[in-house]
């Protein structure tokens, strides 16, 4: 047996094989968070890439480091889906892969590529379709989150327009429900044998995020329109403060003992308490604390803005307080605990150079490495030769009509 298909403690994924035809930010993390579990994820991009394979932001040598993040230790096979060749090569890589094949994972609507003509060939494939809507129109992150509330309660009080947010957050819980169907989907195969076909909506997983969360019951139940209240905590106490030296710092008091910790390590329990008298409110109780937000952060901010940020963090390590510095990406990228993370590693992507990288999040006792992404096409006589059989004369004839492209010349890089 290949050992590379044998489960280990690192790679528990080992011996399933992905087909991904897929683009932009959902499929591709999906299939991304199965390969550095273990996975074989082959991803088909056409020759010369797909829409996301240049898009930002770039290296100085115009290398996607978008396209590069999201496509680790993944293989990739760079095919025209145009050619009725190609389009057979990708069919028999799907349908004629061993027991842990036949499952593909996709955003792209083609009847070729759907459930109905490939479970033609392999009754027990699964297969997994992310949509825009649950009704097959199309969305993106941006459109579904303009839909669904979250940009108008968004930004500072009294703020009249909406504001999005930087973090594509619907892509990113779509593509890991994607990951988690695929295995439901494969742990249900391997019990009865039989195949599935699933989709999942970027537009569902922002509605079910909104309900799961009271967004929606607190619409509909109390009549509240969910207000803006900027870096404030809804519903509890926490905000950005301002040291003496100019850091800014978020400051979280979840609990009541949070908040007890926060009022000695700040010396305001004096002013605390006659503000609670004063007021008949009992601070140790979270909507007293919310509903007198300003007053409270106030007071804290007169704190904070008389120390330096060492003195606030010497202040604040010694209790429960939950608190962060604010960072920018630069910063983070140079930060020593960054670097010391477990899961963090070196990798050295053609076209980009050394950096660092994340493995899975989902950490073991076995040693994590980041593996990089695949250069477009790297792999695309591979696995002609050793997941479809075909001859190096076959594989030139391929790669001399156009059906199939591989990188020339081959570009080295450390895994």
């Amino acid at each position: 047996m290949d050992p590379q298909a044998v489960p280990t403690e690192g790679r528990p994924l080992a011996g399933l094989r992905v087909v991904e035809v897929a683009t932009f930010v959902a499929a591709p993390l999906g299939g991304m968070t199965l390969a550095q579990l273990g996975a074989d994820v082959i991803r088909i991009d056409p020759p010369g890439g797909a829409a996301d394979h240049t898009r930002w932001p770039r290296a100085a040598s115009g290398v996607s480091l978008y396209w590069t993040g999201l496509n680790k230790a993944k293989r990739s096979l760079c095919v025209d889906l145009r050619s009725p060749r190609g389009r057979d090569l990708v069919t028999r890589l799907i349908t004629e892969s061993g027991p842990g094949g036949g499952i593909v994972l996709t955003n792209a609507a083609r009847p070729w590529l759907s459930y109905e003509a490939l479970s033609q060939l392999r009754p027990d494939l699964i297969h997994l379709r992310i949509e825009g809507h649950h009704d097959g129109s199309p969305a993106v992150d941006y459109t579904v989150n303009a839909a669904t509330g979250f940009p108008l309660a968004t930004g500072g009080e009294g703020q009249d327009d909406p504001v999005n947010h930087v973090l594509p957050a619907w892509d990113v819980a779509c593509g890991l429900y994607a990951a988690i169907g695929l295995l439901s989907a494969e742990r249900h195969r391997r019990i009865t044998g039989r195949g599935q076909e699933l989709s999942v909506a970027l537009g569902d997983v922002a509605l079910a995020t909104a309900a799961n969360l009271g967004f929606l019951a607190e619409a509909q139940v109390n009549g509240v329109t969910r207000p803006r209240i900027g870096n404030h905590l809804y519903g509890g106490f926490a905000r950005d403060f301002t040291t003496r030296d100019r850091h800014r710092v978020m400051v979280v008091a979840l609990t009541a003992r949070h908040w007890a910790d926060l009022v000695t390590a700040t010396g305001l329990r004096a002013p605390v308490s006659a503000l609670e008298a004063a007021l008949d409110a009992d601070f140790s109780r979270e909507d007293d604390r919310f509903a007198y937000r300003d007053v409270l952060a106030g007071l804290a901010q007169r704190w904070f803005a008389g120390h330096d940020l060492e003195q606030v963090r010497q202040a604040l390590s010694r209790t429960s307080v939950l608190w962060s510095v604010y960072r920018s990406f630069s910063e983070l990228a140079e930060d020593d605990d960054v670097r010391a993370n477990p899961m963090m590693g070196l990798i050295d992507q053609p076209g980009v150079g050394e950096h660092l990288a994340p493995a899975s999040p989902l950490g073991t006792t076995e040693a994590r490495r980041p593996v990089r992404a695949p250069v477009l096409g790297e792999h695309s006589a591979e696995i002609l030769r050793t997941d479809l059989g075909l001859s190096d004369h076959q594989i030139r004839d391929l790669q001399e009509s156009g059906v199939v492209a591989s990188p020339l010349p081959e570009k080295k890089g450390t895994p």
